[in-house]
């Protein structure tokens, strides 16, 4: 099977490679059959291999393997809502949820109250437009 999807792969870059249109007809056709050929073979090779499955299945001591066939299936459908770990500020994963809720905290603490160029810039900014619209309310207050 290895020999005829490799042989299939070496006509598809024989007919990437192939500049005139003759050429590219015929590489054309023997990647196609190629493909066919290829095709059949992996289908063939899925079938014994799913058959050998089932035969193993059948008998007393393959409970284990069904049962990790089931894990597996799971695991695979299982949704990734969830973050299961992150580094912590130090370096080190975090797994316990709570840990990594509270670093997502200080992540985002850090982020929007902390030292962080761009906000302390805007802050600044919109701290002296306060003062200023306070100092402008005291002059007009006094008139």
């Amino acid at each position: 099977m290895k020999e005829i999807v490799k042989e299939k792969q070496n006509a598809y870059t024989a007919l990437s490679n192939s500049t005139s249109e003759e050429d590219k007809e015929v590489r054309e056709a023997t990647y196609k059959v190629g493909k066919r050929l290829a095709k059949k073979a992996v289908t063939i090779a899925k079938n014994t291999a799913y058959e050998r499955l089932y035969h193993k299945l059948e008998t007393r001591e393959s409970e284990k393997d069904v049962l990790k066939l089931a894990r597996a299936r799971e695991k695979k459908t299982r949704d990734l809502g969830g973050i299961r770990c992150i580094k912590g500020e130090d370096g080190r994963i975090l797994v316990q949820e709570t840990k990594i809720r509270e670093r997502w905290q200080n992540y985002f603490y850090m982020l929007f109250n902390g030292e962080n160029e761009y906000f302390t810039r805007w802050e600044r900014g919109v701290r002296e437009r306060d003062q200023n619209d306070r100092a402008c309310s005291l002059l007009v207050k006094k008139r």
